[in-house]
């Protein structure tokens, strides 16, 4: 791999020119390089372009062509949207049901939210897709993406760039702004080159590909927030479906979106799904400049794995074998400061004669489900036993229809008689609510993610274990050798993929599809545990902030913030998932964030705690804030961490904070764009800190006078605030990023639904 480390120029789009050498490109096309004219020459400008309702390209302001969220997010959304007003789905909007498909979870919960799902499809016009059907990225993919298009997701996985489709993963607050006819709001994101030449070996699958990528690109922020544009004469040398399951890890970059250039294998697939007609030829223009490159030689990649407990922790299976100890004692080492003394988790003791013993293999999701990918595994084990031990496979389909061809096809029956288990579409496992292994046992997954706890341990009451992740290609060799990790390239069965034959008769079947045909007059189902938003304040002049809990980690990932698994059988009652939030990160947060909140509320009682009255005297010392009351200023909690927000787009890593009273984050470094959103979207000032933090600890007061002017004034890079500590008053710098100005609006209401309720004043 070769990252540049300058901007780009692509020459009929084979050709990399770096940008100090741009006089060669008058020399190979006639025309001189104008960096701005050939900016617009990428795929991503053309797109963007067409979805952007701003005369101004560099503010964009994008309506989507079709959403789509899973049932651990459309509930919160639909509520949001009906409290701000929405009265019908003005675009088609996808609810799936992949998510929280287990209903022995948390009593009738997760299929009162499920029958919540149908009915709002049918009173607002949405498309209900029941569960166990598919995923939600292969629906999207089968049956909405298309080449040109744009599509929002609540999912941090909705990429399907590699049918010519810019799709983006958020927060619920932007997808609620659809429902309610606003726009996307960002500014023009970089575009990265992904050049691509050569082949993939045989035994090399797309995770491969993906895990080599996120190892380059993750760490060094290269793509952050961009958009990651694949092209170069090696996208030919894969199929489509190979392509995808690259594509789809694109969100462990945290790269903003993706897309793909197109060809004859794009407009065969699409064919195949009977949408012909979404298939148009995207290529970069004759001179196309790209904000930086990566360039990959498809031949030179290994068989990967990526160790807890991160994709990019990654190395090629042999590199791992090579140096097995050191490396396995260094993950055990990341292990202790994930358990953080509460539980213990060993790899060394998982070598025998040299080799690594796992415990459980799974396929499936939206990476793994493909049916390329279960076809390789299947002529894998074919005629073979994954043996009687400790080790099993699960494997996960990601569709019904790809589930009957593989049926029809006789593979199904192929993996089981080997000992796999087969099971339906359900994303569980990969967040936490499937398939989770033993205590101090080892996963090797076809999944998305390997985050701690991600697939369903639980730290604080003594269980802790891990994944990693592999291609379905080395999982299956794996299981052919009776749980021993082994590489693809162990085994000479790879390649043997006959013709997918789509077949939409189960959707036809179960699917309800009332896009255009809303039902006003029909009621919404609710269960018991289906709450609605609390109220929220609007944001006061001046803030007084109570560290409720302060994380020095490198990075906090949403499922540390707010943890996924059965937890999120709770995600349609606000409070109710509340309970939970940091619970396998800092325990004590719920307790303390709830006190902050009850001093807010005796403030508003006119009732001020004894603690904040002796706070108000070291207030008073302050220039300028001498008159300055206690009814003057709104008291709320914040969370310090150095880059929170890493993985999941879902809200309620920010909505279980400020439904507990939190006002603001401070932070280094937000992990990802979609996080920082969802601060804003529910009324969380989205600060960070010049310095170190040092000067304040958890329970110490931050001052933060005039906020709403600074707001008001779009005068943002430099915020004088004070921590209140030991009698005295000692000022820190705050700052926030540049906001829009319809994100500062929703700040200072409080949160996106009295952003509405107000008018969007």
């Amino acid at each position: 791999m070769k990252l540049y480390d300058s901007g780009v120029y692509l020459v009929n789009g084979c050709e990399i020119v770096p940008e100090a050498e741009a006089a060669k490109v008058q020399a190979m096309t006639g025309t001189a390089a104008v960096k701005e004219t050939a900016k617009k020459g990428t795929i991503a400008y053309g797109i963007l372009e067409a979805h952007n309702t701003n005369d101004n390209m560099d503010a964009l302001k994008i309506k989507f062509d079709a959403m789509a969220s899973h049932d651990i997010t459309y509930v919160g959304i639909i509520q949001t949207s009906r409290a701000s007003g929405m009265e019908e789905f003005p675009l088609p909007y996808v609810l799936t049901c992949c998510h929280n498909s287990l209903c022995a979870v948390g009593g009738t919960i997760n299929d009162d939210d499920h029958l919540f799902g149908l009915s709002a499809a049918k009173k607002y016009g949405g498309i209900y897709v029941p569960p166990h059907i598919a995923v939600i990225h292969q629906y999207m993919r089968e049956m909405f993406a298309g080449c040109g298009k744009m599509i929002l997701g609540s999912d941090s996985h909705t990429r399907y760039g590699a049918l010519g489709t810019m799709a983006i993963g958020e927060g619920g607050g932007e997808l609620s702004k659809q429902l309610l006819k606003q726009t996307y709001d960002v500014a023009y994101p970089g575009v990265v080159a992904i050049y691509l030449k050569g082949k993939p070996a045989a035994c090399v699958g797309p995770h491969d590909v993906a895990l080599a990528i996120i190892k380059e690109v993750f760490k060094n922020g290269y793509v952050k927030n961009k958009v990651m544009e694949f092209v170069g004469p090696g996208v030919s040398s894969m199929t489509t479906d190979f392509r995808i399951g690259i594509d789809v890890m694109t969100t462990e970059t945290t790269c903003l979106s993706s897309i793909w250039r197109t060809d004859a294998d794009t407009q065969e697939y699409l064919a195949k799904h009977g949408r012909i007609g979404d298939y148009k030829e995207l290529e970069p223009a004759t001179i196309a400049y790209y904000d930086g490159c990566l360039e990959i030689d498809l031949s030179e990649i290994k068989p990967m794995i990526a160790l807890p407990f991160h994709p990019s922790n990654a190395y090629t299976i042999s590199e791992l074998y090579e140096n097995l100890e050191d490396i396995l004692r260094e993950t055990e080492k990341a292990a202790d400061e994930v358990a953080g003394g509460r539980a213990e988790f060993h790899l060394l003791d998982k070598v025998v004669d040299g080799k690594l013993m796992v415990q459980q293999g799974v396929i499936g999701g939206c990476s793994g489900g493909s049916y390329s990918s279960i076809v390789e595994a299947a002529n894998a084990i074919k005629g073979k036993s994954i043996g009687n031990g400790e080790f099993y496979l699960s494997i996960y389909p990601a569709s019904q229809p790809v589930f009957t061809d593989l049926d029809r096809k006789g593979y199904l029956a192929d993996l089981m008689d080997a000992g796999a288990i087969i099971r339906t579409a359900f994303c569980g496992p990969c967040f936490g609510a499937g398939d989770t292994p033993a205590n101090n046992a080892l996963s090797i997954r076809h999944a998305t993610r390997n985050f701690p706890n991600r697939e369903g341990s639980k730290p604080g009451n003594g269980q802790l274990a891990a994944v990693a992740l592999m291609d379905a290609k080395s999982i299956a060799a794996t299981a052919a050798n009776g749980g021993v990790l082994t590489s693809a390239e162990e085994l000479d069965c790879w390649g043997d993929i006959p013709e997918y034959n789509f077949d939409d008769r189960s959707y036809k079947s179960r699917v309800y599809n009332g896009y255009n045909a809303a039902n006003k007059d029909a009621d919404l189902r609710f269960g018991p545990n289906i709450k609605d938003w609390p109220e929220m304040e609007a944001l006061a002049d001046n803030i007084l902030l109570k560290v409720a809990s302060k994380i020095l980690d490198d990075v906090t990932t949403t499922d540390e913030l707010i943890p996924s698994g059965e937890t999120s059988s709770f995600r349609s009652n606000p409070l109710g998932l509340a309970e939970f939030t940091l619970s396998r990160r800092d325990p004590e947060y719920v307790a303390k964030a709830k006190a902050v909140r009850s001093l807010e509320d005796a403030r508003l009682a006119g009732n001020t705690d004894a603690s904040i009255a002796e706070a108000f005297k070291v207030i008073n010392t302050i220039p300028g804030q001498a008159d300055v009351k206690a009814s003057d200023v709104e008291i709320g909690s914040v969370v310090y961490a150095n880059k929170p927000g890493d993985g999941s787009a879902r809200e309620q890593a920010a909505s279980c904070q400020r439904v507990l009273g939190a006002l603001a984050n401070i932070t280094q470094e937000y992990a990802t764009k979609r996080y920082r959103s969802n601060c804003m979207n529910w009324g969380m000032v989205p600060f960070h800190l010049k310095g170190e933090p040092t000067a304040f600890d958890v329970d110490d007061l931050i001052y933060v006078p005039g906020i709403r002017k600074f707001l008001d004034d779009n005068k943002l890079d430099s915020i004088p605030a004070y921590v209140i500590k030991d009698g005295k008053a000692t000022e820190i710098e705050l700052y926030i990023q540049p906001m829009t100005e319809n994100e500062r609006k929703i700040v200072k209401a409080g949160c996106l639904i009295n952003y509405n309720r107000n008018g969007q004043q």
